[in-house]
């Protein structure tokens, strides 16, 4: 390891450089360093950094890897511009973060910095990076590209649900809708993947007894190194048949990722799996419209009352305002009126023909038998197998089953 005068005056080239408080709080990336730059490498502190990089000899350097704490947020002011600094150097920045809030990484990330890597640094974990910066960018993708056998060998259907108001039944619709897809049996048994994109408040980890861990926020922050070996070690295995991507375990701002980053695990989870089932945030947010133009069917949840009513005009709006495919939504009335209800049956017939939409799939009450499985990190096929609510959540699975099989012969 040199120092910065060191750095200047050491004739054997200097190609990459530590940055932080005190580089000896991470002996781990000592000697990281030391496997795979030997001596071609210097150590600065937040007071130099912007001073080195101001030298003729930083313009040979490949990266610099930002170490930091929870003791260095305070000071966040000095870490962004020496990430703006290097950048404009073209640079590459490698975040080392230990204990270090996940809104303040979406900070740094977006600022430019090019990778991050948690600390403790995981084996290879430093080597894997490096190599990753060093390959080319690869050009974009073409429809005349062919698809690697690291994408994946499938083309699934894709399934989104949308809640169009809170409590209306999204989640429990998304986890056991999965699970009845994992659960067929037979010799062309579907793969399923179930996406929990609920960045704050998602609960899939909970209703499936799943751990939440720092793997999620390492793959969101970092799509664009991506890769088939990347995407399956962050998801996790329900019961040997679902693999699940769970949220974050901190809640993370919902503009951590962009509609580009959303495209590549859409596009990764598809290539790898017969059915994708997306449990989306309430909120619309910017790569809402990704997910809507990804998936085959949009579901949106509601109830029969005027909340979600009006939740559901001021989306048809949204997507008519930006001439989005409305045609992809499928409503999903839950706690639908019983077949002797004729009252609730009128009201919904009214509410359906007041938004000029048409009410797809009714799913009945599931009683408390649907929060004791939630609490129980189970579905509900688990727990209360004649549960009314679980045996059209089962029919819709093999209806979706049924069409996939039936699109995939006719395009024989």
């Amino acid at each position: 390891m040199s120092s910065i005068a060191a750095a200047v005056k050491n004739p054997v080239p200097i190609r990459a450089c530590t940055v932080s408080r005190d580089v000896q709080n991470f002996d781990l990336l000592i000697e990281d360093m030391e496997t795979e730059l030997g001596e071609s490498w210097g150590d600065l502190g937040f007071h130099n950094a912007l001073k080195y990089l101001d030298l003729p000899e930083a313009r040979a350097l490949e990266f610099i890897a930002i170490a930091l704490d929870d003791d260095d947020e305070p000071n966040m002011a000095q870490v962004q511009a020496v990430i703006q600094r290097a950048r404009a150097l073209d640079i590459h920045v490698i975040l080392i973060a230990e204990e270090l809030g996940p809104i303040t990484l979406h900070r740094l990330l977006r600022l430019g910095a090019s990778d991050f890597v948690p600390y403790p640094l995981p084996e290879g974990a430093l080597h894997d990076t490096i190599g990753r910066l060093s390959q080319p960018s690869p050009g974009p993708a073409t429809a005349n590209t062919p698809r690697t056998e690291q994408q994946g060998d499938r083309c699934g259907t894709v399934i989104a649900v949308h809640p169009l108001a809170g409590g209306s039944g999204a989640t429990t619709l998304a986890v056991n809708l999965a699970w009845e897809l994992a659960s067929l049996k037979g010799p062309d048994a579907p793969r399923v993947c179930l996406l929990d994109l609920d960045l704050q408040t998602g609960s899939v980890s909970t209703y499936l007894d799943l751990a939440r861990t720092e793997k999620v926020f390492e793959l969101l922050s970092n799509t664009a190194m991506m890769d088939r070996d990347f995407f399956f070690s962050t998801l996790q295995t329900f019961n040997d048949k679902l693999k699940v991507l769970t949220a974050a375990s901190d809640m993370l701002p919902l503009d951590l990722i962009t509609p580009d980053d959303i495209a590549r695990v859409i596009d990764m989870a598809r290539a790898n799996f017969d059915f994708v089932v997306i449990d989306m945030p309430g909120t619309v947010v910017q790569w809402t419209e990704t997910v809507l133009t990804h998936a085959d069917i949009y579901y949106a949840t509601m109830e029969l009352d005027m909340r979600s009513a009006q939740n559901a005009l001021r989306l048809i709006r949204a997507l008519k305002a930006e001439e989005l495919p409305l045609s992809k939504l499928h409503y999903v009335l839950n706690r639908a009126p019983r077949f002797t209800d004729l009252s609730g049956k009128s009201r919904a017939k009214r509410m359906a023909e007041s938004l000029d939409i048409t009410i797809e799939v009714s799913l009945p009450d599931g009683t408390a038998q649907v929060t004791h499985a939630n609490d129980h990190g189970l579905p509900l096929a688990e727990i209360a197998p004649k549960n009314p609510l679980l045996k059209e959540i089962r029919k819709l699975a093999h209806s979706l089953v049924e069409s996939q099989r039936n699109a995939t012969r006719a395009a024989a």
